[in-house]
């Protein structure tokens, strides 16, 4: 067993060797919560939430670390006297919960706020400046700046000099040394709100964004891990500086840096700040979050995803094929299982199956969490075991069964799983509609048992012009809704 990630700072695949293998640490950069979460949001962190099911199932345990970034420049921007930025960040930060909910993304281990660790954000600028690589303005103004050119490591991520990058925009100029020096303390400024402020020994301020992420990976996870994620957009100047400050503060850091691709508009990255965003929301409400959750996790996480109708379309089209693969199989699972039962005598020669999963999909997530290559293998799996319960071929139809539950079960998608259930009253719709379409195909089944053509083929056109599909099967028939 070896998993392969490609570490952005290494430029390579690299075997994952973690610091302790009976619990893997990770560190991704969340939201910030300055407005509602689009789908390239959700695509990011889904892609770590099949990192993390991986790992799981290979190690066992994972401690998984997502950050809220609730006190920043957007969050305040954004605030009004009707809102004021804390009761903003909160609303912002439970629709982000929700969003990731909806489509299966388990809870982190550990979920902190930028504001709860101002603490360790403060001891760690101190031990930034003590090292010489952090300066307080001259000015008096109570802004912090991390110096660049202290620290010969600078741009070992993206592997850029320090000459070629652009200033850091990130705060007001009037006391740096050097362009490109990045904010670790912000000092209070009038206009903006008093209690968004803290003391410091510096002056009353308020983090940079940067510190915030180094401050808490810390806090959460030691000063060496292994494993930070986040968005491809992050890399410069985000996570740059977060490698730097850390680094040149003494700790070891992230051992791999694992960054996802991009969802693109038309080329264009997704974002809030070009306008060409789709809100999560607005996706969640016209798609189940099932074929949400497919569409998003079945190209691979470190390419660009460019959404389309048919991306919907094909992610719908290709669950229903499990499902009805599934629904098929457990009827006939559960048909072999009460006759074995019945037949005590046959017991003695019943195949006792493992639920493994097969070897082909475990070496495609292995690989750099290839899930294209997964998905083909579980299809692979679903066609086999159509094909066996068409051929009567019961131990090959209920070991494909238990592979599939597996696999589905492992990327988060098992359209049998309780999650994905109707709840409430599409839990009684459904129930309702069961029973029709079951006690119309009764009577289908009855009329042709009494050679009554015409009338069976009443019954049928009656479902099909209600947009249901029947499909009839050694083990009976089945319906489903059309695509």
């Amino acid at each position: 067993m070896t998993i392969r990630l490609h570490d952005t700072r290494a430029q390579e695949l690299r075997d994952f060797v973690p610091l302790d293998p009976s619990n893997v640490t990770m560190y991704v950069c969340g939201p910030t919560v300055q407005s509602g979460p689009h789908i390239g949001h959700v695509r990011a962190a889904l892609s770590f939430d099949l990192l993390r099911r991986w790992l799981q199932r290979r190690y066992e345990r994972v401690t998984f670390v997502r950050n809220v970034t609730d006190i920043d420049d957007k969050v305040l921007a954004n605030a009004t006297a009707a809102e004021p930025w804390w009761a903003l960040a909160y609303r912002m930060e439970q629709e982000f919960s929700a969003a990731y909910a909806a489509v299966g993304i388990l809870p982190p281990s550990y979920e902190p706020r930028a504001t709860a660790s101002i603490p360790q954000m403060q001891e760690l600028i101190a031990a930034l400046i003590e090292r010489g690589h952090a300066y307080p303005a001259a000015d008096g103004s109570g802004d912090v700046y991390f110096d660049v050119r202290s620290w010969s490591g600078y741009g070992d991520l993206t592997h850029q000099s320090v000459d070629a990058m652009e200033a850091a925009e990130d705060a007001d100029p009037r006391g740096k040394r050097s362009p490109q020096d990045f904010a670790l303390w912000k000092g209070a400024k009038p206009e903006e709100p008093a209690d968004a402020t803290w003391d410091s020994p510096w002056g009353a301020g308020r983090p940079g964004w940067h510190i915030e992420c180094s401050a808490m990976a810390r806090r959460y996870l030691g000063p060496d891990f292994d494993i930070h994620g986040g968005g491809l957009d992050l890399r410069f100047p985000h996570h740059e500086n977060e490698l730097a400050q850390s680094t040149a503060a003494g700790d070891g850091f992230a051992r791999y840096w694992v960054h996802n691709g991009l969802v693109t508009v038309d080329g264009q990255k997704m974002s809030k700040s070009l306008g060409n965003f789709t809100l999560a929301a607005d996706v969640l409400a016209r798609h189940d979050p099932l074929v949400v959750r497919y569409a998003l996790a079945a190209a691979h996480y470190r390419s660009s995803l460019d959404l389309s109708d048919s991306s919907w379309t094909e992610a719908e089209a290709a669950l229903g094929r499990i499902r009805n693969f599934l629904e098929r199989a457990r009827i006939a699972a559960d048909r072999n299982a009460a006759r074995r039962s019945a037949d005590a005598a046959s017991s003695a020669d019943e195949v006792q199956y493992i639920p493994l999963i097969p070897e082909a999909f475990a070496r495609a997530m292995d690989d750099d969490l290839g899930v294209p290559q997964a998905l083909a293998v579980l299809h692979d799996r679903v066609r086999r075991g159509n094909q066996a319960l068409d051929d009567g071929d019961d131990a090959t139809a209920e070991r494909a069964l238990l592979e599939v539950r597996a696999m589905t079960e492992v990327l988060g998608i098992d359209p049998l799983s309780p999650e994905w259930q109707a709840t409430g009253s599409d839990t009684k719709t459904s129930a309702a509609l069961d029973a029709l379409v079951h006690a119309m195909i009764t009577q289908r089944a009855q009329a042709r048992a009494d050679k009554d053509w015409p009338a069976a083929d009443r019954i049928r056109d009656a479902i099909g012009a209600a947009g249901i599909t029947l499909e009839d099967t050694p083990d009976g028939t089945h319906w489903s809704i059309d695509g």
